[in-house]
Formats: C-alpha cells, sequence, structure tokens
C-alpha cells in the first residue's frame, strides 16, 4: 500500500453504480488517498435489509472495481452477525492499520443531518476523518447537535487528512451524477437495460442471474 489516507466507503451498494464508483475514484485522486474500499453493508442499521443478499451486492462490487488500481471491495461486515455498524468496522480497521495511519470515513451529504442516529457516532473521529461527498449548493447543517459538532472539527485543509490519523471533517465537493440503487432495480424490473449506469460487468452479471426482475 502506498503513502496517503485510506477510504471507507460504505453503502448497500445494492446495486453499485457509476455514481459510487466516479465518487471514490474522483476523492481518490483529487485527495491523493492510497486507496478507497468499498464496505458493503450486511444488514444497514438505518434502513430495511435489502432483498438481494449481502454476498451478491459484494460480488457486483467486487467486479466493478476488479480492473480500477486504488479500489478494492472490504468484505469485513458480511463476516460479522448483527447489524453492520460503521464504528465497529472502523475500530476493526484502525486496529490493522495502526494508530498513525490516516484514516477517511467517506459519507454523503444526505446522512450527515441524521448522524447522531448512529451507533456512537461522537466516537466516529477518534477512529478517522469523516470526508463528507457534497453536491454543488449543499451546505452542512445550519443548527442543532450535529452542526456544532462538525463545525467544532471542520477543516478545509486537505494537508489534515494526510498528516493526522483521525479527528477532522472534511466537505469536498464532487461532480454530480443523478443516479441511484433504486432507478437501476427498478428499470430492470420493467425490463429495460441499465446499461451505462453501471459497469459493463455488472450488466451482464444482473442479466446472467435474473437479479433485481421484481425491482427489489
Amino acid at each position: 500500500m502506498t503513502a496517503g489516507p485510506v477510504g471507507f466507503f460504505g453503502g448497500t451498494y445494492n446495486p453499485i453504480h457509476y455514481g459510487h464508483l466516479r465518487s471514490a475514484l474522483e476523492l481518490r485522486e483529487t485527495l491523493q488517498l492510497a486507496e478507497v474500499r468499498l464496505v458493503p453493508a450486511a444488514q444497514p442499521p438505518h434502513r430495511e435489509e435489502p432483498a438481494l443478499s449481502a454476498q451478491l451486492r459484494a460480488e457486483l462490487v467486487e467486479l466493478a472495481v476488479a480492473d480500477e488500481p486504488g479500489l478494492y471491495c472490504d468484505k469485513r461486515e458480511l463476516e460479522r452477525e448483527g447489524p453492520s455498524y460503521t464504528i465497529d468496522s472502523l475500530g476493526e480497521l484502525r486496529q490493522e492499520l495502526g494508530a498513525a495511519m490516516p484514516l477517511c470515513l467517506i459519507v454523503g451529504a444526505d446522512a450527515v443531518a441524521g448522524l447522531d442516529s448512529w451507533r456512537r457516532w461522537r466516537e466516529l473521529l477518534d477512529f478517522a476523518h469523516l470526508l463528507v461527498i457534497a453536491r454543488p449548493g449543499w451546505e452542512m447543517p445550519a443548527a442543532g447537535t450535529v452542526a456544532d459538532w462538525l463545525q467544532e472539527h471542520l477543516t478545509s485543509t486537505a494537508a489534515t487528512l494526510q498528516h493526522n490519523p483521525c479527528g477532522s471533517v472534511m466537505l469536498q465537493e464532487l461532480r454530480p451524477l443523478a443516479i441511484s440503487s433504486t432507478e437501476i432495480r427498478q428499470l430492470v424490473a420493467a425490463g429495460r437495460s441499465p446499461r451505462y449506469l453501471v459497469p459493463d460487468v455488472v450488466c451482464e452479471r444482473i442479466r446472467e442471474l435474473g437479479l433485481y426482475r421484481d425491482g427489489q
């Protein structure tokens, strides 16, 4: 592994699509991350568990990143029983990487407002930086407990992520790609192709296995 922070990018990936992949690639290149680990959640704590198994969702992620250096599928949450709490995964990864390696938890802007519903959310910065993916025009929450916490730890300097193992919050604006996994599942259920929304290898695997034909 080369020098630089490690990115932790969790999600249901049901299925993974170019919005996920482009965001991961832009973050890795723009912020000089050593790698970005895409981490499929086996049992998402804040939403209904996907009908498609975690194993199949992870398989699609592996196919999608197989030829992209620096992007990897991390299946650690498939190996644990119970809800896939991010704080548990960060604790595991911190032990593996050591105390000095910079680690960045990547989250979408839409998840930030509800951060206080996450398990042990105030401890996230004890293990990693929080890297918030923002879209043009998006702003941090203006008031409340989460807003105060974010503002307290906010940095605008990418070097902070490079030189410190954890503890900061950074907002990174990326190009908008209006693609959603829900839309892809609905397209497939309607007998239409998701090609050009997902990598060709993912599109082909969905077709081979007959995934999402029921829209779930």
